[in-house]
């Protein structure tokens, strides 16, 4: 939700920012972007599809999210030049880090996790099972890396309920400022025949 939110940010800054000088917006160009949709196949098919998911047992669910995260990486490093995809690599590399720190899930720590559903509902969840699509309850003490576990919330005005980590927020401004700054770039060239 929250890359989703920043792609979303991105976009309409960069066009405001486009429209604003009087030109059209140029997206970044991007290499072997049929990656990506190859990396969030795996996630599509172990948390958003209820039937596939059930299919799977945990231990190919956790491998499947573990290769979707690598192949994300291998998409950021093959694209490390443009701007936002160094701060965009330093965020997955985090979530990679804690997920294979704590058995390959993203932990979510039973305070952060209560806040998203309730006391009454998380009572009938096990410790180290599952929850939502892609994290795993465990007590804060007994989290590896637990400052990079889901443990941030969006404000509660907002009418979706999601925890992110450190990491999600360093991929959020990663892709922000990707897709911002080509207007940036395009109005530095224009205005100073410099890039910024």
């Amino acid at each position: 939700m929250i890359l989703l939110l920043a792609v979303l940010a991105g976009l309409l800054v960069g066009l405001c920012l486009a429209y604003g000088c009087n030109r059209p917006y140029k997206a970044p160009d991007l290499k072997a972007i049929w990656l990506v949709g190859i990396a969030f196949l795996p996630q599509l098919i172990i948390a958003y599809m209820p039937a596939t998911r059930k299919l799977l047992n945990d231990g190919f669910a956790s491998l499947s999210l573990l290769v979707s995260l690598a192949l994300f990486f291998i998409f950021t490093w093959l694209n490390r030049r443009l701007p936002g995809m160094p701060v965009l690599m330093i965020g997955l590399l985090l979530n990679l880090v804690v997920i294979v720190a704590n058995g390959g899930w993203m932990p979510i720590s039973t305070y952060t996790a209560s806040l998203l559903t309730g006391k009454d509902v998380l009572q009938f969840m096990n410790l180290g099972g599952r929850f939502g699509e892609k994290d795993i309850l465990l007590l804060a003490q007994n989290t590896r890396l637990e400052f990079l576990a889901d443990r941030f919330l969006l404000p509660a005005w907002l009418p979706y309920k999601v925890a992110f980590s450190l990491g999600d927020v360093l991929i959020s401004l990663g892709v922000f400022w990707l897709l911002v700054r080509p207007a940036i770039k395009l109005d530095s060239m224009n205005t100073k025949g410099a890039v910024i």
